[in-house]
């Protein structure tokens, strides 16, 4: 059965920090680019982080960049995302989804190639 589940979320304060996992069975995530998105309530979806089945190269959006770190365990078929100095802003449900390709990695926060998507974490930042 092909399944991705994501991991790891809760309730941090501000300034701390989690490490979100997304987790495969039934296919082998190191054959596609793994992309974090979240959204939060009213808001539209926003990619936070993407690591390339191409070269491994990692990708972060404005908002997170020096905070978030994206990272692949192959051996546990798993990729991470650990965030840090969490802000409230950073609130949302955060999902991680798989593309087998990504033509322009400009856009892949734009989540168009990603076609496969876990059921999401709740990640909430509060005092």
């Amino acid at each position: 059965q092909v399944q991705l589940v994501e991991s790891g979320g809760g309730l941090v304060q501000p300034g701390g920090s989690l490490r979100l996992s997304c987790a495969a069975s039934g296919f082998t995530l190191d054959d596609y680019a793994i992309g974090w998105f979240r959204q939060a309530p009213g808001k539209e979806r926003e990619g936070v982080s993407c690591i390339s089945n191409r070269d491994g190269s990692t990708y972060y959006a404005d908002s997170v960049k020096g905070r978030f770190t994206i990272s692949r365990d192959n051996a546990k078929n798993t990729v991470y995302l650990q965030m840090n100095i969490l802000r409230p802003e950073d609130t949302a449900v955060y999902y991680c989804a798989t593309a087998p390709f990504v033509s322009d990695y400009d856009y892949w926060a734009k989540g168009y190639e990603f076609d496969y998507w876990g059921q999401g974490t709740q990640v909430t930042v509060s005092s």
